[in-house]
């Protein structure tokens, strides 16, 4: 059966039809770009919750206290620090992952729960790239090579000559299994070709003590006012840093990769917000923390807490977690790192 041919008045009508459906269309969308455009300009609304994964006193807790009255003046509402800890941090990353995507709570964190922790712990109960939008990093510290001054090496080419020589291994220690230090500590041995043997503690302090009173021969650790004084008496040995550049961070510290050309490790902190926020809401927070983080005075602030003001854009920290993610899921797997090793 042959189609009805189409009348001139059909047409019309038909074109009719479509035009008015085009103008709805075009009307619609910009009625959400309107109502997008309103719910930034009215943002925020009550005061703003970052929660800590951590007690109070810890780095991540200090340098979002560093920002808190700066940007809550910025944004026109008080900023309200929840410390949130446990689970090596993963209650406080839970809590913000099911929260409401409205722009009103965030997660302040680092390396730890923000991308290694839920690749060793099925039960942590979240996805570090699915269930976060990521705003801006805050702040980075070098992971830095010490050892103990027995060890007959002053820079990372001659460390790994001398590793290479101990039939046994080289003993290190770390602020605990799954800790950046201990996943740092394995990416050197997978590129250098060296056996180390893990010896984990419970955070940075025992670890560099344990470097300095040779009950380990080396460590990776993030840097402190504490590690450089230890390195200028002489009582530990500063082997190399893990920026790409040295950093004034770790005087006459020397980048690793001078010696293991691609190694690159840091410990980071950063902002986050629970998946599906806004990206103007997203924006306007990461470019009010990038405006006063470049301010002296609060580069200074973070100076003297042994971190360098360090921020991006959400999506080049949207594409620094998913590089991390990719890393460390597949070092976890190959070199079989556990929590409880």
């Amino acid at each position: 059966m042959s189609p009805t041919p189409s009348t001139p008045q059909s047409l019309c009508d038909r074109n009719a039809l479509i035009n008015r459906r085009q103008v709805l269309g075009v009307a619609g969308a910009s009625v959400a770009l309107a109502a997008t455009g309103a719910q930034a300009q009215a943002y925020p609304t009550r005061p703003l919750r970052f929660v800590v994964p951590y007690a109070a006193g810890g780095g991540t807790d200090l340098v979002i206290r560093a920002l808190q009255e700066p940007l809550g003046k910025a944004l026109g509402q008080p900023i309200v620090v929840d410390n949130k800890s446990g689970a090596a941090g993963a209650i406080g990353a839970r809590e913000v992952a099911r929260a409401a995507a409205d722009g009103h709570t965030f997660l302040v964190s680092n390396n730890g729960p923000s991308v290694i922790l839920p690749l060793l712990q099925k039960e942590a109960g979240y996805d570090p790239v699915r269930d976060f939008t990521p705003v801006t990093t805050l702040a980075v510290a070098p992971i830095v090579l010490i050892a103990n001054p027995s060890v007959p090496a002053t820079d990372t080419a001659s460390f790994i000559d001398w590793a290479r020589q101990q039939k046994a291994g080289v003993t290190y220690a770390s602020a605990g299994a799954g800790s950046i230090g201990h996943l740092a500590a394995e990416q050197f041995a997978k590129m250098a070709g060296v056996q180390f043997l893990h010896v984990p503690y419970r955070g940075q302090a025992p670890t560099i003590n344990a470097v300095m009173a040779g009950e380990t021969q080396a460590a990776f650790t993030s840097s402190s006012d504490t590690m450089i004084n230890l390195v200028r008496t002489g009582r530990i040995r500063l082997i190399g840093v893990g920026t790409e550049q040295p950093t004034p961070l770790v005087p006459g510290g020397t980048p690793i990769a001078r010696g293991l050309p691609g190694y690159k490790a840091d410990f980071w902190q950063g902002v986050l917000a629970p998946a599906g926020t806004p990206m103007p809401i997203v924006q306007r927070v990461a470019q009010e923390i990038q405006r006063l983080l470049a301010l002296p005075e609060m580069q200074q602030k973070y100076a003297s807490m042994s971190y360098g003001a360090s921020t991006n854009s959400p999506a080049a920290f949207a594409q620094m977690v998913a590089t991390e993610v990719k890393l460390w899921s597949a070092l976890i797997a190959e070199r079989g790192i556990k929590l409880e090793s």
